[in-house]
């Protein structure tokens, strides 16, 4: 299939699962915030305090995880560079597996923001060092193809934790909101399974192995050497935009759902067991459609990126994620309605994530690969952790509350768009050694 070879595949298969269980540990904190927050802050759950307290916090909360898996994108990138792939990969996995099931056991918020610190550091390290391998390891005409199905991953890794939430805090635990959180972060546990695997199956790329017998180490600055300038920007620019967009709709989407549950709850007069039913039912749906809509999304990059070129794909998914989330947040839908225009902001902001796994390995050499390709990618999570800060800080003080806020995070896609010219083109040329 591909015609990619056994090996091949397994390298795929490996860094699909990292990179899947990446995003599974990110985003449980975003499904059990409702309950989490209020428990730790001792204030009762679905009471206006908690709710203004819950967005307050996951925007905190969710800005200092993209400072941190900014900080360990960028630090492990370049450790990835000095000591191989997987051995990166291995690092990384383990220390965001051990660090979400330290959550569960967390006694105040503090304490869970530090675990979620350490959670950081090894999310933003993988997906560097998964991203220079399957790009060094597939075929020249088979990259594009490698880079989107490893980013599928995503879409399985948000289902995933769609579902264990769903059961956990949905059926088993449905009535004991203020426990059914933790172990939902224990389940954060299942991706050291897949770090083991990479360390018995993996082995570090040829490319890798021949650039670090032959050439001088790598630095950071080297990335932004005269040579190398513009690609650095254009893929961090694409990156920043897209970040932005993605953090600022995603992070609040299960606090988004939850309210408009419970509005909808108290206009049909249910008890408090049938609204915390309906609040982990409506999460369930908008996130499965958001998942649906970006798994989608991810593989229409293939075609876009191998017929289009990367520049008007690009040019064509910032417009296309404008206009998803003005007509989500700004349209007159109904309450249930409006859960499912998060299809078309899969489609589009979850989409565009599809193609950095092949187009940012694309814009350096290989001695330099998971450096410049981390620091493009994670970087711009220093940026983007202003935008859950500010939605949460603002949606807990505005009338609109979230609704309100987000339809303005349509404007960020959009200042992609006028960034378009300065995007390198790399249709067509060869991975660089």
């Amino acid at each position: 299939m591909l015609g990619l070879t056994r090996y091949q595949w397994i390298v795929l298969f490996a860094a699909w699962l990292g990179w899947g269980f990446d995003l599974f540990d990110s985003i449980l904190f975003n499904f059990v915030a409702p309950n989490c927050v209020p428990t730790l802050l001792h204030l009762p759950i679905g009471s206006p305090e908690a709710k203004q307290a819950t967005l307050y916090w996951t925007g905190i909360l969710t800005s200092v995880l993209l400072v941190g898996w900014a900080a360990g994108g960028i630090l492990f990138g370049y450790i990835g560079d000095r000591i191989g792939r997987t051995r990166t990969m291995l690092l990384t996995i383990l220390m965001y597996a051990l660090g979400t099931a330290a959550c569960a056991f967390a006694p105040n918020i503090w304490v869970l923001l530090a675990c979620r610190i350490v959670v950081s550091l090894g999310l933003g390290g993988e997906w560097a060092a998964g991203a220079s391998m399957v790009a060094e390891v597939m075929p020249e005409h088979r990259r594009v193809e490698g880079g989107a199905l490893l980013y599928t991953s995503a879409a399985f890794g948000t289902t995933l934790a769609t579902l264990v939430n769903l059961q956990i805090a949905g059926h088993w635990f449905a009535d004991q909101p203020e426990v059914s959180w933790r172990y939902v972060f224990l389940c954060g546990l299942i991706p050291a399974v897949v770090a083991f695997g990479v360390r018995l199956f993996v082995r570090e790329p040829e490319r890798w192995l021949h650039a670090a017998r032959h050439a001088v180490p790598p630095t950071l600055g080297e990335i932004f050497s005269p040579q190398l300038r513009r690609f650095t920007f254009s893929g961090l620019f694409m990156a920043v935009v897209a970040l932005v967009t993605w953090w600022s709709c995603n992070a609040f989407l299960p606090t988004f759902a939850t309210g408009l549950a419970q509005v909808e709850a108290a206009t049909r007069g249910f008890d408090r067991g049938a609204t915390l039913k309906l609040v982990e039912h409506w999460k369930f749906t908008a996130t499965m459609a958001f998942n649906t809509g970006g798994l989608i999304g991810t593989l229409l990059t293939i075609p876009a990126a191998k017929i289009l070129g990367r520049r008007p794909m690009f040019a064509i998914y910032f417009a296309a994620s404008a206009a998803a989330i003005f007509f989500t947040f700004g349209a007159p839908l109904e309450a249930h309605t409006r859960l499912y225009g998060y299809f078309l902001i899969g489609l589009s902001v979850f989409g565009v994530f599809g193609s950095f796994t092949y187009y940012l390995p694309e814009l350096f050499p290989t001695r330099l690969r998971a450096t410049g390709a981390g620091f493009c990618y994670n970087a711009g999570r220093f940026i983007a952790a202003g935008g859950p800060f500010l939605v949460g800080l603002y949606s807990a003080k505005v009338a609109g509350g979230a609704i309100g806020v987000l339809f303005w995070i349509g404007a960020v896609p959009l200042i992609g768009v006028l960034l378009i010219p300065w995007v390198i083109e790399t249709k067509g040329r060869a991975l660089a050694d």
